[in-house]
């Protein structure tokens, strides 16, 4: 069932522009931590975070890298034109293909200074010996149609040609530094446009220390779209168009999981989205195994119907023999707020988000529409530093 009297004017609060942190901090686990842990709230510092994991936790990461996603055209007027890669269309939509395209490739886009582009119009990047032509192939859905002939593949030329997409909240462009400093440590897979912010702060020696205190860790891949920047409009968040996210997820990763699941932690609200997502792809297989990975916004609180998280994650296992597969590319809309019923995540490592936002709804489903505005009053008091490129919290709620 939908949750009512659920109201986005509730989950707002006033964050002063000085407290967005523009900048990474010089070394990346002395960013402060906010733990929430039995009840009660203490200030320690990310890199001891081990010492405040429950027994058995699971940590999962999101291993998306970051693209170049931001193309600035000029014209021969002087007037810039930037195009904004978003979803891939041909010749796949799958992000692990899209970037082995030679030659040719189409995207949907955001197009700044659209009025500028005529139609047919074609720009281009020059960089050294790299060039890259666009064409506006439709004007409605801002299709644009990329072309280059240098002999290397999309996901290298955009490397060449682009420029890494900070948060608009940033209000600034990307420096050299960004190019490191916007990625996590372990980032592997193209495809993102933003972050997955909380595993900002992890370093090799924070993931030693992890392993030294036999906190085991996984990774899949959600390639985060510039839709988690989406301002939330309406006062219902059933009624806010959820954006849609690809996750990738291994055989290995789902195996590993019915061994760890019983402490689940994720670093993020994407890792956390999408094991939740696998929960529930699990329970549409269990009433047709031919389901395909799709969840949609809204599916969690339309089923009645309970499947195990054990028989879930076997359903998975099944679907992978049936199709004879290593891994399955899905999407995802999962709109997580008050009212739902975690299926798989017992807490979260995560950064301060903005007021009104999705991601603070589902912060408050896991530990409490009450609880939340403490907590960030408490970070508010305290002098840390918000959004992408602020401090972090681990956050338990007092069940488990």
């Amino acid at each position: 069932m939908i949750p009512a009297d659920i109201h986005m004017r509730d989950y707002q609060y006033d964050l002063p522009e000085s407290r967005i942190a523009k900048y990474p901090l010089q070394q990346r686990d002395q960013s402060k931590l906010l733990v929430y842990k039995n009840g009660a709230i203490q200030d320690a510092i990310f890199s001891n975070v081990s010492q405040f994991l429950p027994p058995r936790a699971h940590i999962v990461f999101n291993n998306t890298k970051v693209i170049p996603a931001r193309l600035i055209f000029t014209k021969s007027t002087g007037a810039l034109i930037e195009v904004f890669l978003l979803e891939p269309i041909e010749p796949s939509t799958f992000m692990e293909h899209i970037f082995a395209a030679q030659n040719t490739c189409t995207w949907k886009c955001t197009i700044g200074n659209r009025k500028k582009w005529k139609n047919a119009e074609t720009l281009q990047i020059v960089v050294e010996e790299h060039i890259i032509t666009a064409i506006l192939l439709d004007p409605e859905q801002n299709l644009v149609r990329f072309t280059w002939d240098s002999g290397i593949n999309f996901g290298e030329l955009i490397h060449h040609v682009g420029n890494i997409p900070l948060p608009p909240y940033m209000q600034r462009q990307a420096d050299d530094a960004d190019s490191l400093r916007y990625q996590t440590i372990f980032a592997h897979q193209q495809g993102a446009v933003a972050a997955p912010t909380a595993s900002l702060h992890f370093t090799d020696a924070v993931l030693q220390d992890l392993q030294t205190q036999n906190v085991s860790t996984s990774y899949l891949t959600l390639h985060v779209g510039a839709g988690t920047f989406l301002p939330v409009k309406v006062d219902n968040p059933a009624e806010h168009p959820m954006h849609s996210e690809q996750i990738v997820v291994t055989r290995a990763f789902v195996q590993n999981l019915l061994l760890q699941h019983s402490c689940v932690i994720p670093a993020g609200t994407t890792a956390m989205r999408s094991v939740e997502s696998l929960y529930w792809f699990g329970h549409k297989l269990q009433f047709n195994p031919a389901a395909t990975f799709n969840i949609e916004k809204l599916y969690p609180y339309q089923s009645s119907s309970t499947v195990s998280l054990t028989q879930a994650l076997q359903n998975i296992i099944s679907y992978f023999n049936a199709q004879g597969i290593d891994h399955v590319t899905g999407t995802t809309e999962i709109l997580i707020m008050p009212g739902y019923t975690f299926k798989i995540c017992k807490g979260i490592i995560t950064n301060f988000h903005q007021p009104g936002s999705t991601l603070l709804l589902l912060i408050a489903a896991l530990i409490g529409s009450k609880t939340w505005k403490s907590i960030y009053q408490h970070a508010l008091d305290t002098q840390y530093r918000f959004l992408s490129y602020g401090d972090s919290s681990l956050l338990i709620p007092q069940s488990t």
